[in-house]
């Protein structure tokens, strides 16, 4: 083998490492992103992060304020609690969402 044939395999094999970590490289970044609360879906598009407590609080707050106090306590109840800083965080997202509904019903 000459000294070109080696320099052309070699840039070869350079060519498919660097494919290898383009792709490592891209399932670590997404990898990262999930682990920020953002998950990708099969579409594409981005799923921002899970509410906190202090933003389910805020329209509960609100739904209150307009009257609703019993639809947000049962609400509440509903995701096993007897008060909001007690509903587990892996349901703030849909509680957040019901809280929402309140008052919007057709």
């Amino acid at each position: 083998m000459t000294n070109e044939e080696t320099a052309r395999q070699v840039a070869q094999l350079l060519r498919i490492a660097a494919d290898a970590i383009n792709q490592a490289a891209d399932k670590v970044a997404q990898i990262a992103e999930m682990e920020n609360g953002q998950e990708v879906k099969a579409n594409g598009n981005k799923q921002g992060p899970q509410p906190t407590l202090e933003d389910v609080r805020k329209v509960a707050a609100d739904r209150s304020r307009q009257g609703f106090t019993d639809e947000v306590r049962s609400l509440i109840q509903k995701h096993g609690a007897n008060n909001l800083s007690s509903v587990d965080a892996a349901q703030y997202s849909t509680l957040l969402k019901e809280l929402e509904a309140i008052g919007h019903a057709g």
